[in-house]
């Protein structure tokens, strides 16, 4: 058996490793330039490789191939392989084959990462033997070739499930949908709900699946098919007879409750380590996980006081003259910048906001900046998208091009009490890298002034 992975990332080599270690003959091939220690990862473990092109007649000879997400299934390797009946499956599907370990896979199109990384938290503060993988973290592949852990905590984005077909998590959980990634969906948002519903396609009566009763396309989606995982609802609005429903978790303005069979935890939204509605959700999901899990509410409590955000995700980076600066670098459109609006009550708001647009629609958010900005920073190569939206809807709009002049200004506009919150709405690539260069750039900014 031949196995052919395409990409030499960390997903790409990682299947590879895999693939070696279970015998198999393994050939990696990268359209692009690898980095160099995947590149000697590759060499010491004596597994060809080409780089910077695919040869065709190479790939085509596999019998199986493992494809890393960032490859669109409209490249025309991929179409040559379908046409050939040549299996195409994600570095997920191929890692899942080879381990014992209880899965808990979470996506969603917001708040994946969080949710990902406090369930892993509070998994391993337990004392659970617990792996972190999939789109945060190690490459799941290269961590099953030991398989020393009893669980594994997975992040997955639609591409990665797009490729996954009998792969079976223990605990799905699914967060939110909203558009995004369209470009790879023929632009239809039916086909993205569908990828995204794909983590509880291999799912039995005996697994669980925790989701987001709001969400419209959650909603409507759930109305077509036949779910055989247990449904673990949460809500935002519980409606009067369900406050005691064993089977129902739910966040109000002030209380946060999760339950299942006989644990149930209820905690006051202002004790919450993370700002914010969507972070409530995102806790519960991970609080649900637990209980199933068998922790004790003990020890899932005292892990959640201990939690620490991922950087770029409502990061307070600090304080100059009483103004609080928060890096939500992560936001990089509009639903995620209604969810840090959200975040905040009384204290009156600079936002900075700009980038490469991807399409924006800013009415979703056209009320909240109306009562909570009192000025616009647009940080950006073309802000002329925003600044013709928010005019005469906001005080006072600003334009940069800098993050050191962004900082200067909302030292300039702000008053002690001010927050000055970087949430952009945009891709970051017109002035940055991408979101953690800006991020980080602004966290740097910030503390080189207090």
């Amino acid at each position: 058996m031949k196995i052919v992975v395409l990409g030499g990332g960390e997903s790409g080599v990682g299947a590879a490793l895999l693939a070696k270690a279970k015998g198999f003959e393994v050939f990696l091939s990268d359209k692009g330039k690898l980095q160099e220690s995947y590149r000697q990862t590759l060499r010491d473990n004596d597994i060809p490789f080409e780089e910077e092109t695919h040869t065709e007649d190479l790939i085509l000879d596999a019998t199986e191939v493992i494809k890393s997400p960032g490859i669109p299934d409209k490249v025309d390797i991929i179409k040559k392989l379908k046409a050939l009946s040549i299996p195409v499956i994600s570095e997920i599907e191929f890692a899942s084959r080879y381990t014992k370990a209880k899965l808990v896979a979470i996506t969603g199109s917001n708040g994946k990462t969080t949710t990902t990384l406090l369930t892993y938290h509070l998994f391993k503060e337990a004392g659970l033997n617990v792996g972190l993988a999939g789109n945060v973290g190690h490459s799941f592949a290269e961590l099953v070739i030991e398989d020393k852990f009893d669980w594994y905590v997975l992040e997955m984005s639609s591409f990665q499930l797009d490729n996954s077909y009998t792969f079976r998590p223990y605990i799905s959980i699914l967060t939110n949908i909203t558009p995004d990634h369209l470009d790879r969906y023929d632009y239809k948002f039916e086909n993205y709900i569908d990828s995204k519903f794909r983590v509880i396609q291999s799912q039995t009566p005996e697994d669980y699946f925790i989701y987001y009763r709001d969400s419209p396309p959650i909603k409507e989606k759930l109305e077509t098919i036949e779910l055989k995982p247990l449904a673990l609802p949460i809500t935002t609005s519980p409606e009067g007879a369900e406050l005691g429903n064993t089977n129902l978790s739910y966040v109000t303005d002030s209380l946060l409750r999760t339950s299942y069979r006989t644990s149930e935890i209820q905690i006051a939204i202002k004790d919450l380590p993370l700002k914010g509605v969507h972070n409530a959700l995102n806790i519960s999901c991970a609080l649900l996980a637990c209980q199933i899990a068998g922790i004790n509410d003990t020890a899932i409590l005292a892990g959640l006081q201990t939690f620490r955000n991922a950087p770029h995700r409502l990061e307070k980076v600090g304080e100059i003259n009483g103004v609080t600066f928060i890096n939500d670098s992560k936001a990089t459109n509009v639903d995620s910048v209604f969810y840090a609006l959200g975040s905040f009550d009384q204290e009156p708001l600079i936002w900075i906001a700009g980038g490469v647009d991807k399409g924006n629609d800013y009415t979703q958010i056209e009320e909240l900046v109306k009562q909570k900005v009192k000025a616009l920073i647009c940080l950006g190569k073309d802000n002329s998208k925003l600044q013709a939206f928010f005019k005469g809807k906001i005080p006072a709009i600003y334009e940069s091009q800098s993050i050191e002049d962004v900082i200067t200004l909302g030292t300039e506009i702000g008053r002690p009490g001010d927050v000055v919150l970087l949430s952009p709405a945009c891709a970051s690539f017109d002035l940055f890298r991408n979101y953690e260069d800006r991020g980080d750039q602004f966290r740097k900014a910030v503390v080189s002034r207090e």
